[in-house]
């Protein structure tokens, strides 16, 4: 990868960007508007700031000086999960609560010059790109632990009612998984929720159970 070609992927990104402005129609939120606009994307400028977002939206920059306004957008933001780009008039306890309660990727402060603006939205898209993926290899993980904890309940069903050892249990879940073509944790699914539902009446299973078959 190129220095060069890093950049321009990085341009092309930001151009791609569908923003919204939530900030009060001033000189400040007009060189925001004026300035993300020459860089090509997408923006939308909204005053007083709506309780609900918009949708088609990916990045947002606001103003955190109120807290209830920023209270109300929280929820909403955890909802669509924009890239959030906080901007603050002065330092306080007020707006730093105000920044960490939306969890923002970046902070600019005010008053608004170009200069600053472009790397605060560069690095907010990169920084919420890369909790988005690392958010999804965490539920990807947690899903095959899930996955993995069925196979090995149903394992132990099998050894329990049939007598075999835990590999053989196992060949036999692969098996009915490879014939079915449906993956291992369905299979261990059926067995588990057969099991559960031949107790919850009170009967048990034969010594010689079948892999529920379709």
């Amino acid at each position: 990868m190129t220095g060069k070609g890093g950049a321009r992927r990085i341009l092309e990104d930001l151009r791609s960007a569908r923003v919204l402005v939530v900030h009060p129609n001033d000189e400040d939120g007009t060189v925001l508007v004026e300035h993300l606009k020459r860089l090509g994307c997408e923006v939308r400028a909204i005053w007083p700031p709506p309780l609900v977002l918009p949708g088609g939206i990916d990045t947002l920059f606001i103003q955190v000086d109120d807290l209830k306004i920023t209270e109300q957008l929280a929820s909403a933001t955890e909802i669509t999960c924009p890239a959030i780009i906080a901007i603050v008039t002065y330092e306080s306890p007020t707006s730093l609560k105000a920044i960490i309660d939306l969890n923002a990727h970046g902070v600019i402060s005010k008053p608004l010059r170009a200069l600053g603006i472009l790397t605060q939205f560069a690095l907010a898209r990169y920084r919420c790109s890369y909790e988005k993926r690392l958010s999804g290899k965490v539920q990807k993980l947690e899903e095959t632990l899930k996955g993995r904890r069925l196979v090995d309940k149903a394992i132990r069903i099998l050894v329990e009612l049939q007598g075999i050892d835990e590999d053989t249990a196992y060949k036999m879940l692969r098996d009915q998984a490879t014939t079915k073509r449906v993956t291992l944790t369905s299979i261990a699914e059926s067995i588990i929720i057969a099991k559960e539902t031949v107790a919850g009446l009170g009967l048990s299973l034969s010594s010689n159970p079948a892999i529920p078959r379709n």
